[in-house]
Formats: structure tokens, C-alpha cells, sequence
């Protein structure tokens, strides 16, 4: 009878108990509903120049808020998200930041699309001494002025051409045509572009920049053919990245590679150039078919929602997303300087690539792909291990199309 009394005991002790959790949870869960939410601020280029990868920035943004939200909740709380139109325009978005700083006191911040308006927006972040995650900036120079709080998930600007140069030189190619438009980004894609063609023992024959929003390139390609070059390289946008292939073709300009920056990962690229984009590579930071972990989840979730493949624009976006949350739950709080520990410190995985930065804040983990049009679709064509085509060389000359 003891041995019975002592089991009923220990039941009726277990049942009280689970009582209490249960009751807990649900006062938990009340308490989390009704808490403030995380306010996160970003500008996004919803018009002007940038708008095609900024409003794909600000689509994966809003994609990695709603999949924590459906999830469950960060430090307790649903995350909201703050974004104005920047306009495709640094000043714009510098005071844009302002505004979501000091009048709509957000708790974290991801950085705006481009690395001009990111060194803008940046430094409004460093005056209030508040930590900001770059998004989709590359430019070394964000990180070469002693800012503390600016972090990057990307590579670096002048390494963007370094494996797709190597490859060229591997095939033989031995001169090269650089033209880009004079930003920060594509200014330093630029500077790197001469490092390492010099490293490779490969000749630029011709090298010049053009002023932003130029769209006319038809004495530049003429002058390009002249120098008769077998990789052109562009470090464009994509209005001038669809303008420069059609000058091109207007001038018959047939190298054997030709390669462009911002632009080509678009399907907005393809669809204005239809057939003339056959052939044509671009460097990215990501792309759907990468064989790495959360890519194919991401881009069939991506498809259903937005009824579109997502760009690596889109994956700034998420990755970007990821890696604040995650420096954000390590951190356990909200606190700047433990999230700003966090950026500096960690190291992580996103669907973006790896993140690590150096002392300085700058990305120094993250790998670029090359990707190809081929047969009407964007393929990944290098690193080697990776691909899912073979580099098509030569690029198939205007006449013969």
C-alpha cells in the first residue's frame, strides 16, 4: 500500500507539474506576442539606376522577416521591417538612415544596394556609433577609414574578376579591353582587373571609364575593335551592360570572352537582349544552381513567392538577413556592442556564403562564381568543382549567329 500511495504521489506531483510548465508557456508566448517587435531599417533603390537588384535586395529582406515570423520569433519577439525608397541616390539614402535612427528608433540595420550609397549611409551609422551589416557593397574603401561599425557580407571589389581572368589565361587569352563606369564599385573592379591581368602577364589594350547613367558606346567599342582584344571586360550596371552589348554587336565587336559585372545575372538582362545574350559571363556572389547548402530551398520557396528565380541580389538580401539574426541570437540581446562583438568575432555559414571579416569589418571568406548565358539560361560555369557547364570559348562572333 505504501509503494502504491508513493506511486499515486508521484503521478499527481508530475501531473501538477506539467500544470505549471503549460501555463507557463502560454504566459510566455502571451508575453512575446505583446512585446514590442524588433524593428530592423534598410533603404532599398526601389527607383532610379538601381532599381532592378534593389527591389531584389529588399524581396529576399522581406522574405528572411517573414520565414523568422513563421518560425517563431527572435530574442522572443516578431521582427518588422522598416525601408524607404532611396532613390538609387547616396544622399538620399545618408538621410534616409538618419530618419530611421534617431525619429523611428529601429533595432538593428542592414546596409542600402551599391557600394556608393553604402559608404554614405555607413557613415551616419558610425556617427550614432550604431553597428550596420553592408548588404550588397564590395568597394574596400567602405572599410578603409576606421569605421567600427560597418561589416560585410561580400567579396571584395577588386577580386571580383580574379577567377574568370585566371581561367581566360588559362585558355590562352593574352589581351584584354577594360571599360567601366566611374562609381566605387566598378572603379576598383577596375583596379583589380589591372593587378591581376599584370600578375598574369596579360596586356590591357584598352582601358577607360565612362560617366554614370552614359548609355552611348559606340566610339568606345569602335575603339575597342580597333585594339582587336580577346576578353572585354565590363564592370557595368544593367542599363549599360544591355547598352554595351548592343553596341557591340551594332560594331561587330567579337572577342573571344566577354564579361560584365552588374548585369548579367538579371533575368531582366536576358529579356531584353534575348538571342544576343548567348555567350555572354557575368561574376556573382551567388547563383540558384551553386551545389551549397540552402540554395535550392531558397529558390524554389523564392519562385513561389515572387514568380521569378532569384538573383544573387535576392540572396544579399536573405544572407544578409541570416547573418544579423545570428549575430543577434549569439548576442542574446539587442545591445550594440554585443551585436557589434557578434559581426566582428563570429563566423557563419548563410545561404550568401561564408562570413568572416578581417579587423576591419571587410568580408574576407566569401567566394565569387562565374555564370554564363548558354542556351538561353544563366549556368554556372566556374569555380570548376562546382559547374554545371563548361566554359563556352570562344565567345560565337556577331556574323556568325
Amino acid at each position: 500500500m505504501n509503494v502504491l500511495r508513493n506511486t499515486q504521489w508521484i503521478l499527481t506531483l508530475a501531473r501538477s507539474w506539467a500544470l505549471v510548465v503549460m501555463v507557463l508557456a502560454v504566459l510566455g508566448a502571451g508575453s512575446a506576442l505583446a512585446a514590442e517587435p524588433i524593428r530592423v531599417g534598410v533603404t532599398a533603390s526601389l527607383s532610379g539606376p538601381l532599381a532592378a537588384p534593389g527591389r531584389e535586395q529588399l524581396e529576399g529582406i522581406q522574405m528572411w522577416v517573414d520565414d523568422i515570423n513563421g518560425r517563431g520569433a527572435l530574442l522572443g519577439r516578431k521582427v518588422e521591417l522598416v525601408y524607404y525608397d532611396d532613390k538609387s541616390d547616396p544622399a538620399t539614402s545618408a538621410r534616409l538612415y538618419e530618419k530611421l535612427i534617431s525619429q523611428d528608433r529601429v533595432d538593428l540595420l542592414l546596409g542600402p544596394y551599391s557600394s556608393d550609397l553604402t559608404l554614405e549611409a555607413s557613415s551616419v551609422a558610425e556617427s550614432h556609433d550604431f553597428p550596420m551589416l553592408a548588404t550588397g557593397a564590395a568597394s574596400t574603401r567602405i572599410w578603409s577609414r576606421g569605421h567600427q561599425n560597418i561589416f560585410g557580407v561580400d567579396a571584395p571589389a577588386n577580386t571580383y574578376m580574379d577567377l574568370v581572368l585566371d581561367s581566360a589565361h588559362g585558355a590562352g587569352l593574352k589581351t584584354v579591353a577594360l571599360i567601366y563606369v566611374d562609381t566605387e564599385f566598378t572603379g576598383e573592379v577596375a583596379e583589380g582587373v589591372r593587378a591581376r591581368a599584370a600578375s598574369l602577364g596579360m596586356e590591357i589594350v584598352f582601358d577607360q571609364s565612362y560617366a554614370p547613367g552614359s548609355m552611348n558606346f559606340d566610339a568606345a567599342v569602335q575603339r575597342m575593335r580597333a585594339a582587336a582584344p580577346e576578353m572585354v571586360i565590363g564592370a557595368t550596371y544593367l542599363p549599360g551592360s544591355i547598352a554595351l552589348i548592343r553596341a557591340a554587336k551594332r560594331y561587330q565587336l567579337s572577342p573571344k570572352a566577354l564579361v560584365l559585372t552588374v548585369g548579367p545575372a538579371l533575368a531582366e538582362f536576358g529579356e531584353a537582349l534575348g538571342a544576343d545574350a548567348e555567350g555572354v559571363m557575368g561574376v556573382v556572389s551567388w547563383l540558384r544552381s551553386v551545389r551549397k547548402p540552402q540554395a535550392q530551398d531558397f529558390s524554389f520557396r523564392f519562385k513561389q513567392r515572387y514568380g521569378r528565380d532569384a538573383s544573387q541580389y535576392a540572396a544579399y538580401g536573405y544572407g544578409a538577413g541570416q547573418t544579423l539574426e545570428a549575430a543577434v541570437r549569439l548576442a542574446g540581446s539587442l545591445d550594440k556592442d554585443a551585436v557589434r562583438t557578434q559581426l566582428r568575432e563570429m563566423i557563419f555559414r548563410s545561404l550568401l556564403g561564408r562570413y568572416r571579416v578581417d579587423e576591419t569589418g571587410k568580408q574576407s571568406a566569401k567566394s565569387i562564381y562565374v555564370m554564363q548565358w548558354l542556351d538561353g539560361e544563366r549556368r554556372l560555369v566556374l569555380p570548376k568543382d562546382l559547374r554545371e557547364r563548361p566554359i563556352q570559348y570562344p565567345f560565337k562572333p556577331w556574323s556568325e549567329r
